[in-house]
């Protein structure tokens, strides 16, 4: 019976803070289509918080990389005057960016719906040159 009891208080609680922190995210960041996102990310700062190789792999045409593990060093970089549009690989990780700078006082955040994952529009990446053991000779990617 107490391991019962033990269950049901570590459920409640776990679903009490999900939901305070889903209402806390919700209060950070707006949510924001492809389309949506599209239309107002070039008068914004248009910020990959994905580590350096994940950006070099591919990235939203103009969009600036700040890590998510160097943003609390790096966040100045950031405006707080202009409209901020963040993304990642899904949206874990820009929800936590958004988290962090809500805090430091930035209230223009958005997010891309579904993240990079989804994205359908232009894109950059690095090429990059392997050198092919069989031919010895150098491909581009």
């Amino acid at each position: 019976m107490d391991i019962l009891i033990t269950i049901g208080v570590v459920l409640v609680v776990t679903i009490a803070y999900i939901g305070i922190n889903a209402l806390r995210l919700k209060k950070a960041v707006t949510n924001l289509t492809q389309e949506q996102f599209i239309e107002g990310y070039r008068k914004a700062q248009l910020i990959d918080v994905r580590e350096q190789k994940e950006f070099d792999a591919g990235h939203i045409l103009g969009a600036r990389n700040v890590p998510s593990t160097t943003l609390r060093q790096r966040y100045k970089e950031i405006r707080p005057d202009l409209p901020v549009y963040l993304y990642c690989q899904n949206t874990g990780r820009s929800s936590r960016a958004a988290l962090f700078l809500k805090k430091r006082g930035y209230n223009q955040i958005y997010q891309l719906q579904g993240g990079f994952k989804t994205w359908t529009g232009k894109i950059k990446a690095k090429k990059i040159l392997i050198l092919s053991r069989k031919k010895s000779r150098l491909k581009e990617l």
